[in-house]
This record gives structure tokens, C-alpha cells and sequence, in this order.
């Protein structure tokens, strides 16, 4: 089965955004944004944090000022460097001028990096209103959008509906044979949090099969735990702390995905169980 836990380490923010096709601005009489177009591709040879590659964006925005791309593209060095409020200033306006291929982004941002669960649901939300194809995937290729806003209402609270919606989605993407690399952990950690224990643990299984990692045997304990059987959640501790050990795990170079685990999460839940006399 093909999954995205490849490209995960695939996506690049320094290339994140496919350069508009200036041609096509020429072909459909757009004179403006054609030359704006062309002046942004110059920033290929240069470096996305150059002060040489801020000015030639500048000079494509004061050649067109609703030119989305340029605006999206100067607001990448800011949201990697921590100026979040010049990036949210740059980003609405690319959402402004082109709303369909911004919003995604945005909304996946708004997750990602700000915790603002709400925010991305509206983001998300609305894409969906507007297009009439798939909306796509996270910028680094990990969730596809609506498992992002599933995990989303989860964060709110909203279990149930976060269930639905990635339910749902995953088995558009079984249809597919192209599941994301943590879809099946993430819900089935959600069946443990509503007490759905024998639903959990075979979307452990599923996750094992696809792409195993230290979170998937950790929280498949905690369900064996919960289930009353000591010896295979002693297992799955043991398994999960080498996993952890040889660096299969959760990975996001720029923040800690939803459900990740530590060391010291499986280290203290193996210390309870040999405290509780099980070995």
C-alpha cells in the first residue's frame, strides 16, 4: 500500500509552491500579472531568507498588486523564521487576490504552527464550499485537508465528529491505496479515548501494516491495558521503546504532531506496570 510517510521528508518549504504558468497569464490577455509572473521567477537562483529574494517578490507585487503568488511566497521566510505576524499579513492577502489556492494553506498553517483549531475548520471549511474537486493535501504532504480538520475538532472536543470525518476520509483514501502515514493512528487513538477498544486495536494493526511506529505500539498498550491484558501491553511497551530508539516515530521538522509520544511517556508506563507486579 502507498502511504505519505515518504514524502513527509520529500516536501521542502524552500520549494513548497509550484511557480505559476506565466504563459497562460499572456494567452488570457493578463498583461500585468504576465510581467509580474516573469519578474518572480527570477527568484529560483536565490536564496529564500536573501534580501535579494524579498526584492524581486516587492517588484512583482508593485508591478501587480493582486498578484497571490508573490505575496505567498514572501510570507513563507517569515513563518519559518517566526514572524508570524508578517506572515498572516502576507497570507491574507494571497488569499485575498486567489482564494482557492491559498486557503488550504493557510488553513493548514493555522494548524500546524498556531494551534488555531478553529481557524483552520473555517479555512478548511470554506475551501470545500468553493471547489468542486478534491481539496487536497497538507503543504508537506503528511494529512490529506480533512483529516487535518478532523484532528482539529478533535482538538476542540468534538470526538465524534472528528471520528466521522476521519472515517470518512480514510476510506476515500483505501479506495485509493494512498492512506497517510499516521490516518490510522490517529483514529485509532480516538477510538481509545471513546472507549472503543477492539475498533482501536485494529487500527493499530492497520498502522503496523503500513508504517509502524513507536506511538502506534505505545497507545496499542494502553488499549491492551485497558482491555485487561498486562502481558501484551508489556509487549508493545518493549516494542515501542525500540521503535522510539531507531527513530521510527512521529516526525514534523516544525512542530510536535497531534498524538506524538517520548521516551519518557513509554518508560513511565513500563516503570507502573513491573511497580504493579507485572513482568
Amino acid at each position: 500500500m502507498k502511504n505519505f510517510n515518504l514524502l513527509i521528508f520529500l516536501f521542502s518549504f524552500s520549494s513548497i509552491f509550484s511557480q505559476p504558468n506565466c504563459e497562460a497569464y499572456k494567452y488570457y490577455g493578463e498583461t500585468l500579472k504576465y510581467e509580474a509572473c516573469k519578474k518572480a521567477e527570477q527568484i529560483e537562483n536565490h536564496y529564500q531568507f536573501s534580501k535579494k529574494f524579498q526584492e524581486i517578490l516587492d517588484e512583482s507585487i508593485f508591478i501587480d498588486s493582486t498578484f497571490a503568488y508573490a505575496y505567498r511566497e514572501k510570507s513563507v521566510a517569515y513563518l519559518k523564521s517566526g514572524d508570524f505576524i508578517t506572515w498572516k499579513r502576507l497570507i491574507d492577502k494571497a488569499v485575498k487576490f486567489n482564494i482557492k489556492e491559498n486557503l488550504g494553506y493557510r488553513g493548514w498553517c493555522r494548524y500546524q504552527f498556531f494551534r488555531d483549531y478553529k481557524g483552520a475548520i473555517k479555512d478548511i471549511e470554506k475551501l470545500d464550499t468553493l471547489v468542486d474537486y478534491d481539496i487536497g493535501q497538507s503543504i508537506n504532504g503528511t494529512y490529506h485537508l480533512n483529516i487535518a480538520k478532523g484532528l482539529c475538532y478533535k482538538a476542540i472536543g468534538e470526538k465524534e465528529k472528528a471520528i466521522k470525518i476521519i472515517e470518512n476520509q480514510i476510506k476515500l483514501n483505501e479506495k485509493e491505496d494512498f492512506v497517510g502515514a499516521y490516518d490510522y493512528l490517529h483514529l485509532g487513538v480516538l477510538y481509545l479515548e471513546t472507549e472503543r477498544l477492539e475498533k482501536a486495536i485494529e487500527m493499530f494493526k492497520k498502522q503496523s501494516k503500513t508504517n509502524e511506529l513507536a506511538e502506534n505500539q505505545y497507545y496499542l498498550a494502553l488499549t491492551y491495558r485497558k482491555l485487561d491484558n498486562p502481558p501484551e501491553s508489556i509487549s508493545c511497551l518493549k516494542k515501542a521503546k525500540e521503535l522510539y530508539i531507531e527513530e521510527r516515530k512521529m516526525f514534523d521538522p516544525y512542530s510536535n504532531p497531534m498524538d506524538k509520544i517520548y521516551l519518557e511517556n513509554i518508560e513511565n508506563e513500563i516503570k507502573t506496570a513491573y511497580n504493579n507486579g507485572y513482568k
